[in-house]
C-alpha cells in the first residue's frame, strides 16, 4: 500500500490507564545518550514558535471546509512515509496520483483533509535541493495541506555547511506561510507546524508527532520524552489520540527490525502519562504492515506505512525453515501479533 486512509469518529476517545508516580525528576532518570559512528544523533533545530508547540487545523482548512468535516462525524487524511523518489521517480509519481484521485472522491466527507507525512521526505541527506524532485513537483496536482515530521533521512547531513533539518524547518515550519525559491513554479507554500516535534489539533483526533532523529532505531531524548508524556496527559479525554513516529517499535521486515528503543520511549511515556494513544503510525521500512498491540484490556494498532514512494520496498523477513509469515501471528517475546501485511 502506498499510502492510507485514516477515519475516526466522535466515539474514539483516549483510552485512560492507571497514573502511576514517575520516579526522579520527569523522565529524565530513564534516558540515556548513545553514540552511533555513522549515523549520529543530530542536534534539533530551534522550534518557530512556543511550547507546546500546537496547530490547529482550523488555522490552516478553511472555515466551510472545517464545518464539512465536524458535520460529517468524522476525520479522513491520507499517512505514509519515505515518500522521496530520489533514483526512480515513478513508483513516486504514481502514490501521489492516486492520492490526488482521492481528493475527488465524489462524498466530501470522504475526501482526505491533508497527507500527514511520516517521515524521509528526501533522500538522501535532506539536501534543499532535493526538494523540487522530490517534494513540490510530485505533489503539485494534490490540492491539500502536507503536514510532516522527519525521517533520519531528513534530519542526516552530508554538507557540513548545512545544519541538520534546515530545508525540512524551511519547508514544513516556517513563522508564516511563504512561496520557498527551491518550489519553483509550485504554488505550495511552506506549512507553519511550530517545530519538528509538534501536536496537530483536529476536530476528533490528537495527532502527536515525534521526532525520532537520525540513528538506527531511533533515538528521543529527555526533554521530548517529557514533551510526549505531557501531550498524552493533556490530550482532550473525549478525542482520539493517534502517534506518528518515523522509527516503528514493531517490524516483521528483513531489512529493519522494530525498534526496541523506540519500545522504550514510549512504555515510558505511557506509564507517566497513565494513557495510550489509540494507534501507532510509522514509516522506515519500506512496505505496509499492520500490528495488533495488547495492553491491558485494550488492543492497539500499530501501522508501519513507509511505501510512499521511495523506490526500494522492503520485504518480509522469514520464518525458520524459509518460510514467510502467515498472519495472524504472534510476535515471539512481545504482547503484538501481526495482523497484515
Amino acid at each position: 500500500m502506498g499510502q492510507s486512509s485514516s477515519g475516526y469518529g466522535s466515539g474514539s476517545a483516549g483510552r485512560i490507564f492507571g497514573n502511576p508516580t514517575p520516579s526522579g525528576s520527569g523522565l529524565q532518570a530513564t534516558v540515556t545518550h548513545q553514540t552511533y559512528s555513522h549515523q549520529p544523533f543530530r542536534p534539533l533545530p530551534a522550534p518557530t514558535k512556543p511550547a507546546p508547540y500546537h496547530l490547529s487545523l482550523d488555522d490552516v482548512l478553511a472555515p466551510e471546509q472545517m464545518q464539512a468535516i465536524r458535520a460529517s462525524g468524522k476525520l479522513v487524511f491520507h499517512i505514509a512515509g519515505d515518500t522521496g523518489g530520489v533514483k526512480s521517480p515513478q513508483a513516486q509519481q504514481i502514490v501521489a496520483m492516486h492520492m490526488g484521485n482521492d481528493l475527488n472522491t465524489p462524498s466530501r466527507a470522504d475526501r482526505p483533509a491533508f497527507f500527514y507525512h511520516l517521515g524521509d521526505v528526501v533522500y538522501y541527506y535532506g539536501e534543499t535541493s532535493e526538494y523540487y524532485g522530490q517534494f513540490y513537483e510530485p505533489y503539485s496536482e494534490y490540492a491539500a495541506p502536507i503536514f510532516a515530521i522527519p525521517g533520519n533521512h531528513d534530519g542526516d547531513v552530508q554538507d557540513a555547511s548545512a545544519s541538520s533539518l534546515e530545508a525540512f524547518v524551511n519547508t514544513f515550519c516556517a513563522p508564516t506561510p511563504d512561496f520557498r525559491p527551491e518550489a519553483g513554479d509550485n504554488p505550495r507554500s511552506s506549512m507553519t507546524q511550530p517545530n519538528v516535534y509538534w501536536t496537530l489539533d483536529a476536530p476528533f483526533a490528537t495527532i502527536i508527532g515525534l521526532y525520532t532523529n537520525v540513528p538506527e532505531g531511533g533515538e528521543v531524548q529527555a526533554d521530548q520524552l517529557d514533551w510526549l508524556a505531557s501531550e498524552l496527559t493533556n490530550a482532550p479525554r473525549e478525542k482520539a489520540v493517534l502517534l506518528a513516529m518515523h522509527h516503528p517499535v514493531y517490524s516483521a521486515d528483513a531489512h529493519h527490525a522494530g525498534s526496541h528503543r523506540m519500545a522504550q520511549v514510549l512504555d515510558q511515556a505511557i506509564t507517566w502519562a497513565g494513557r495510550a494513544p489509540d494507534a501507532v503510525f510509522s514509516g522506515h521500512v519500506h512496505n505496509y504492515q499492520r500490528f495488533t498491540r495488547a495492553v491491558s484490556d485494550w488492543e492497539i494498532p500499530y501501522l508501519v506505512a513507509g511505501a510512499g514512494g521511495y523506490w526500494h520496498l522492503h520485504y518480509m523477513a522469514n520464518l525458520p525453515g524459509g518460510t514467510k509469515p502467515v498472519p495472524p501471528m504472534a510476535i515471539p517475546n512481545s504482547d503484538a501479533t501481526l495482523e497484515n501485511f
